[in-house]
């Protein structure tokens, strides 16, 4: 930044000097001209200012949200947190208006489709304390196969669940220990009937309990 300043700076002078402002500037300048030639650095240095903000400005532009994030999300990356929803919430906000028809969960759908890897989405999910993109078909065998999930069982309480498969997140990544566990999950559900949930799911460590405690009741 300095040297680019100086470069400017110097081709501002010999402007100057090629606009005859200088007249002997250079080694002994009069106050007249040294007033000149602080005009003429000014000027330059305000264009060179606005160049930075311009550049800075392009540069956050380059930097914008790009929808594959919510997929990205979706895989705990990064693991939820309040803040992490949060983020993910207020960008779906400014994309699509949610759909609560399903009292449980908010869902928005996108106008293109943001999914990787084979997998196509277009719709994300916020339910409870989890954050989620509904994947188009029933997928969660290939899901599973793909992040390395295995069955966890506890989505068919109640018959909420056809498939359910989950992944807990290394002990790095997981909140403190007496919050509870962070995990990958993908569900099939009547819920979302031709779709597959593939979300980054919080649970308590009392949730999680009484879940374990209702699935050996309907055993």
């Amino acid at each position: 930044m300095t040297k680019i300043l100086e470069i400017a700076v110097r081709s501002g002078l010999a402007r100057a000097c090629r606009d005859g402002t200088c007249n002997g500037v250079i080694g002994n300048p009069s106050s007249h001209d040294s007033a000149v030639i602080w005009d003429h650095i000014l000027n330059i240095t305000a264009s060179l200012s606005l160049g930075t903000i311009l550049a800075l400005s392009l540069g956050s532009n380059a930097l914008a949200f790009e929808k594959s994030t919510f997929f990205d999300a979706a895989l705990c990356k990064p693991p939820y947190s309040s803040a992490s929803a949060t983020r993910m919430y207020d960008e779906a906000e400014k994309l699509a208006k949610a759909d609560t028809s399903l009292m449980t969960a908010a869902v928005y759908k996108l106008p293109a489709d943001f999914g990787r890897q084979g997998f196509e989405a277009d719709e994300v999910v916020f339910a409870g304390t989890s954050f989620g993109v509904l994947v188009e078909g029933l997928r969660a065998d290939d899901l599973a196969k793909s992040y390395h999930l295995s069955s966890d069982g506890l989505g068919n309480l109640f018959g909420t669940a056809t498939k359910s498969y989950g992944r807990a997140l290394a002990k790095a990544e997981q909140p403190a220990a007496d919050m509870g566990i962070v995990s990958v999950i993908a569900r099939e559900s009547a819920a979302f009937p031709g779709k597959t949930l593939l979300a980054c799911e919080f649970v308590s460590h009392e949730d999680l309990e009484a879940m374990k405690s209702l699935q050996s009741q309907s055993k």
